[in-house]
């Protein structure tokens, strides 16, 4: 019985080693993720998401590049303490136009360059970007990366994911784009849907008629219940005087034996 025990213990110890293990390799990439939703046409703040995969080097500088084909007129790294950041602008080939304005440059590439600290073996660093405004043509953006190692190991995540077909060994980082919402383009959006949905149920003339209904039931309940208190009092009066008469004629009859 106990050695039955023991391989089953070494058994789920060698799977729970094995997934961690898969695990590790399959979402060890460098990523980017938004915090909130990244809606096409508006701004989303993304954490770019860098672990360290070596055990033997530190991550010391982190370099993304953003499409050509998809520029963005707004990107603005947040600080990172012990980190130094630069941003590389370039001119564009056509002029974006936002917010009635048109700009002939935008950010092609943003690094950041360890300044007093470094991404060490089993840790993971977040690097903060606001983005804008997200194009409205492509439901997603693909932003290539290179990772470089203490040891001058430098890591391309620049291959670019393929729908259906497997992961490549170093896939490029992607931010997916859900659809523009009502609110973006002047539109209410749900909450507003929400409240005036619930404006109509109030005011609407079904509801007015409903009110109405109950107030009515709510009345006539009254009413009947008015009626079964009255009667029933009418009832016991009656039993009352009734009860009165027989007493005096027993009384009556009573005497009369008594003086017989």
């Amino acid at each position: 019985m106990s050695t039955a025990l023991s391989r089953i213990t070494v058994a789920g110890a060698v799977a729970a080693s094995a997934v961690l293990l898969l695990s590790g390799t399959a979402f060890a990439h460098v990523s980017v993720q938004p915090q909130g939703e990244a809606a096409q046409g508006g701004y989303a703040t993304v954490n770019l998401k860098v672990p360290n995969e070596r055990d033997n080097a530190s991550t010391v500088k982190i370099e993304l590049s953003f499409p050509a084909g998809h520029p963005l007129a707004s990107v603005m790294p947040q600080p990172v303490p012990g980190w130094k950041v630069d941003v590389t602008r370039s001119k564009l080939a056509k002029p974006l136009e936002t917010h009635g304005e048109k700009i002939n440059e935008a950010v092609t590439k943003v690094t950041w360059t360890a300044d007093g600290s470094k991404i060490g073996p089993g840790q993971f660093q977040q690097f903060p970007i606001s983005l804008g405004r997200l194009p409205e043509d492509t439901d997603r953006l693909v932003l290539k990366a290179l990772q470089t190692y203490d040891n001058k190991e430098v890591v391309r995540w620049i291959e670019e994911p393929q729908d259906g077909a497997a992961e490549p060994d170093n896939p490029a980082p992607v931010l997916k784009l859900s659809a523009a919402a009502d609110d973006e383009h002047g539109g209410h959006g749900a909450a507003a849907d929400a409240k005036t949905d619930s404006k109509t149920d109030t005011h609407a003339p079904g509801a007015t008629t409903d009110k109405a209904d109950a107030k009515s039931v709510t009345t006539a309940e009254a009413k009947a219940e008015t009626s079964a208190t009255d009667t029933a009092a009418r009832v016991l009066g009656v039993v009352g005087i009734l009860l009165g008469i027989a007493g005096v004629a027993f009384g009556v009859l009573a005497g009369r034996r008594r003086s017989a």
